[in-house]
């Protein structure tokens, strides 16, 4: 089972993963957790990082953003590191370069094509 962590500002998030992702989580393919912000996400993945397997990041968040997020994990945590995977509203080059360079496995602009997404999570 693929323990992925989602980490979105916007908690209406979670209703659509738990509804795109039903058959899945019903089967037993996947859990999910869920965090509104980059230190909640530090905290759980803290707690549980022998347990999450990919991380799913909003990169624009009050607070810390997703990048900033990133960059903790990659350089915080034990290799290997979860793979993480980056969402932002914005496809700008910028933040697309600036999450490779900081080592995100893969980069998504919204709204999420939930099939590539699945796609790619079943490659990890």
């Amino acid at each position: 089972m693929k323990n992925i962590l989602v980490v979105d500002d916007e908690s209406d998030v979670q209703i659509l993963f738990e509804q795109r992702f039903r058959r899945e989580i019903k089967n037993g393919d996947c859990c999910f957790s869920f965090a509104l912000n980059a230190d909640d996400a530090l905290h759980y993945l803290k707690e549980n990082m022998d347990l999450v397997h990919l991380v799913l990041s909003d990169i624009n968040m009050p607070g810390k953003t997703g990048l900033e997020l990133l960059q903790k994990i990659k350089e915080g945590f034990i290799n290997p590191s979860p793979v993480v995977m980056m969402i932002t509203a914005y496809g700008d080059d910028e933040n697309h370069q600036r999450a490779l360079q900081l080592g995100a496995d893969y980069f998504f602009t919204k709204p999420l094509d939930f099939n590539q997404l699945k796609e790619c999570i079943n490659k990890k």
